[in-house]
């Protein structure tokens, strides 16, 4: 599911990719079709076996009385509906990156989704909770572990009542910050036994992404808004083989070993 809404992105380019690699190396014939949701209000049936929603640009808050928002919120109670039907033995398994883990926090509502005082752009650890270690998509990560990260909003005051209602655990939170006096951010959360989400992007190539902020109108636009450090510190943390192409490697991958019942960790 494509929330990118036309903007030039690598996000929809990672996950093809990371998808394509793994059906070859689990000798599957898969079948992909992608959804356009804010621009063509394309919402996937129910015949799949899994689904990824992606992240996109903008506020999460902001597009509640636009027509796909309202479609993607219709979706995501009739994917919850489905699920909890005894009679369907097979259920679906959704992930939700970014964008669209900030949505599904708001449609659950289990916790406080808000804008953040300043972006948050670049190569951070982030650290695993107590159940995050016993999470089967997490399964091979260290802690921390490493993500890339690009937001303007947040996901923080967790309603832990409402999420062991709903049969949740939150799994990782963002790097400590001694030095500031906010609250620190949800960064991943299984909502339930079929859902979960990260507001990172765990599909991040690290090669392409590197790449990728070298051309010349990227790296412009990265020094212009976050200054040239971050834009080498970005480019080296990426090529770290313990880092960003570590997590690449883990945990989309293992959603997808989950979520059709492959056993044995296996990937590119």
């Amino acid at each position: 599911m494509d929330l990118y809404q036309g903007h030039e992105n690598q996000g929809m380019r990672c996950i093809r990719e990371i998808i394509n690699q793994w059906g070859e190396v689990n000798d599957l014939d898969v079948l992909l079709d992608e959804f356009d949701v804010r621009q063509n209000l394309s919402i996937p049936d129910f015949s799949y076996d899994l689904y990824i929603s992606s992240g996109g640009p903008g506020s999460p808050l902001e597009s509640i009385e636009e027509e796909w928002d309202i479609l993607y919120m219709d979706w995501l109670k009739n994917m919850q509906i489905y699920n909890n039907n005894n009679e369907n033995e097979v259920k679906k398994q959704v992930f939700f990156i970014c964008h669209s883990f900030q949505l599904a926090c708001r449609y659950f509502n289990i916790a406080n989704v808000c804008k953040r005082k300043s972006t948050s752009f670049g190569v951070f650890p982030v650290h695993m909770m107590e159940e995050g270690k016993e999470e089967a998509v997490f399964d091979g990560l260290n802690d921390p572990f490493y993500i890339v990260d690009s937001r303007d909003y947040q996901v923080i005051e967790p309603n832990h009542q409402l999420i062991r209602q709903l049969g949740g655990k939150i799994l990782a939170i963002e790097k400590e910050r001694p030095h500031v006096p906010f609250e620190r951010a949800l960064m991943a959360l299984r909502f339930n036994e079929y859902f979960i989400g990260t507001q990172f992007h765990p599909e991040a190539d690290a090669i392409g992404m590197s790449m990728y902020l070298q051309r010349k109108d990227k790296k412009e636009s990265v020094i212009e808004n976050h200054g040239v450090a971050k834009w080498e510190s970005m480019v080296e943390q990426l090529l770290d083989p313990d880092k960003i192409m570590f997590t690449y490697s883990k945990i989309l991958p293992n959603f997808l070993n989950q979520a059709i019942g492959i056993t044995v960790p296996s990937f590119i």
